[in-house]
């Protein structure tokens, strides 16, 4: 059995996530606690009493979906004995989840995750006016025919495929008329299903170009330790595990394709036949389902979760 640890992206968060491991588990409420520290704020007190339009927002939904993880690692950990190096092959994250996988593999401490996240968020709101931007779920079109798709609906806007989820589920993000163009042009070639998503920002196209250079300042000032176990890049579809190349992948990331098909592709082909998703939702794990077939999920956001882990060995 060899084992990677995924971590979801922001549209998992739900007020209430993560309150049972924090009822359950102390390893879970130190984790909290440490967030709500690093960043000056209740977060902890948001995610399980908010409004969940106020945890919807990006600059605290990312923070949020990588305590959450961290807390039912930290749980795993005390409660199991299962640590990302004594059982991962490979960690990978879907957009900000990489950094909660980074924080996983020891690479950022988990105050540094949460500022870094925390800066991330409001960088990537404040990259476009809002209303300027949209993103477009394109179902049933492989990744080449909806960035096809995109390319044509462009016309001199930013239209790019922004999400290569699996095959037949791509997202696409640029300026709002020229995704909704796109919409027209993928119906007219097929597509499924293209409908517009309930997102405050295009994120992973070039519109996120004054975010990626806040990231780039943020991320140099922080200390980065190589990751016990590689990390599979979202932007390359590959392992890494230098510092200096992770910093600067998390940086074109903002920009750039989240290629998670080919992750999870690229992992299954390097043996992993166990995806564990770890935090909010179960999101990755459908997709783990569809990317890789043949592989087993399981999913650790709950204290229930958390009894099905005992059947984790050691990876090979």
């Amino acid at each position: 059995m060899t084992i990677a640890f995924t971590f979801p992206g922001q549209g998992s968060q739900a007020i209430g996530m993560g309150k049972s491991l924090a009822e359950n588990y102390e390893a879970a409420r130190a984790v909290f606690a440490e967030v709500d520290e690093a960043l000056g704020q209740k977060l902890s007190t948001l995610m399980w009493e908010g409004a969940e339009a106020d945890l919807t927002l990006t600059e605290n939904a990312q923070p949020a979906l990588m305590a959450v993880a961290m807390a039912a690692l930290r749980a795993l950990e005390v409660e199991r004995g299962v640590t990302v190096g004594n059982t991962a092959a490979f960690v990978a994250g879907h957009s900000l989840g990489e950094y909660s996988a980074l924080a996983a593999a020891g690479t950022f401490s988990l105050a540094d995750a949460a500022r870094l996240l925390k800066t991330r968020g409001r960088a990537m709101q404040a990259a476009t006016p809002l209303g300027v931007g949209a993103m477009a779920a394109v179902l049933g079109l492989d990744f080449a025919a909806a960035a096809a798709v995109a390319d044509e609906a462009a016309q001199g806007d930013i239209c790019q495929a922004a999400n290569d989820n699996s095959d037949g589920q791509v997202v696409i993000s640029g300026h709002k008329a020229a995704v909704e163009r796109a919409l027209d042009i993928a119906k007219a070639r097929g597509a499924r299903r293209a409908i517009l998503l309930p997102v405050s920002a295009p994120f992973h196209c070039a519109l996120m170009g004054p975010a990626a250079a806040v990231m780039a300042e943020a991320l140099a000032q922080v200390e980065m330790k190589p990751p016990v176990v590689p990390l599979v890049a979202n932007v390359l579809a590959r392992p890494i595990n230098d510092p200096q190349e992770i910093r600067a992948r998390l940086v074109e990331q903002v920009t750039g394709t989240v290629r998670w098909r080919e992750c999870v592709a690229a992992m299954a082909s390097a043996g992993v036949d166990v995806f564990v998703e770890v935090g909010a939702g179960k999101v990755l794990s459908g997709l783990a389902k569809k990317n890789a077939p043949d592989a087993r999920t399981l999913a650790i956001g709950s204290p229930d979760d958390l009894l099905a882990a005992a059947s984790l060995k050691t990876s090979a």
